[in-house]
């Protein structure tokens, strides 16, 4: 029997999926400016393990084949780069840039998906990614502005976190959504680990207080994606994250002094543009293969 769609109810879930990962960017960039990237991630995935403790005899339970393990283990490497970069340019470019280019993610897996899955590119597809990609020209404006080395993190984050989406997709249809989660957690902590002690500074309280609240509100940015999308289509729920968009442009200029560019909403909307055509179309078809804009976040 089919669950009967909950339109509103996913839309709201979104919103708050979208207040919770704005939140993690608006701490990361306050309170990561004085701990080394790599170190600061680590704290946030090692802080977010105690979220796990109360389904770990369940995830104990489940058999894992050393094939699976070892793919487990490559997303989690792929992940902790990504998350790396990730946290490096929010401390170097504005907060609205780092969300606009984040919209990338379904686009690398778009493209991912065709070359090592054997998905057909068909030509809207070809097209959607075309267009997302000039998106991306409009917010960098190459030879008319610095490309700063937070922009290229950025680009490499959204690949990285296409291809940990790719790892995850044999490994979603063979184990229950918790246990691909949970290992991404443990993997991710383990992989940052020799990152985070080679630059090792020693954290105030504070920030191992900023940093357990950067893995609450990610945590809770899941579950609520999540329940956002098992209340209603992903065509539905999509063009809510447009909304992240909006505040974090707010966030930058009323609280980190950043002001609106015209140029980087133009791009991030191009971008959302494309990123929805290509969930419309996934949903239609019943793929599933690319993610939201969020399915990779932090």
């Amino acid at each position: 029997m089919t669950t009967p769609s909950r339109p509103l109810q996913g839309i709201l879930w979104m919103i708050a999926t979208g207040l919770c990962f704005i939140a993690v960017t608006a701490i990361v960039k306050y309170a990561a400016q004085d701990l080394p990237a790599a170190e600061a991630a680590f704290l946030r995935y090692l802080l977010g393990l105690v979220f796990l403790l109360p389904v770990a005899r369940t995830l104990l339970s489940e058999r894992v084949s050393l094939g699976d393990l070892r793919l487990f283990g490559l997303r989690g490497l792929v992940h902790a780069l990504g998350v790396i970069l990730w946290f490096y340019a929010m401390t170097q470019i504005p907060i609205a840039e780092v969300t606009a280019m984040n919209y990338l993610n379904p686009v690398y897996v778009t493209l991912g998906a065709a070359i090592f899955l054997g998905e057909r590119l068909a030509i809207r597809r070809i097209v959607a990614v075309l267009v997302a990609l000039c998106g991306v020209v409009v917010i960098l404006r190459p030879g008319f502005r610095e490309i700063e080395t937070g922009h290229l993190a950025m680009l490499f984050t959204a690949i990285l976190f296409g291809a940990s989406y790719l790892c995850a997709k044999p490994l979603s249809g063979r184990y229950s959504a918790a246990m691909v989660v949970a290992m991404l957690s443990i993997t991710v902590t383990i992989g940052l680990a020799p990152f985070a002690f080679a630059v090792w500074v020693t954290p105030t309280p504070t920030d191992i207080a900023f940093m357990f609240a950067v893995a609450f509100f990610a945590t809770a940015g899941h579950y609520a994606m999540t329940r956002a999308f098992a209340a209603a289509p992903i065509s539905v729920t999509q063009p809510v994250t447009f909304l992240q968009m909006v505040w974090a442009v707010l966030l930058g200029w009323l609280v980190f002094s950043e002001p609106p560019d015209g140029f980087v909403i133009l791009g991030a909307g191009i971008i959302i543009a494309s990123v929805s055509f290509i969930a419309w179309r996934e949903a239609r078809l019943r793929r599933q293969v690319t993610p939201s804009s969020y399915a990779t976040k932090g």
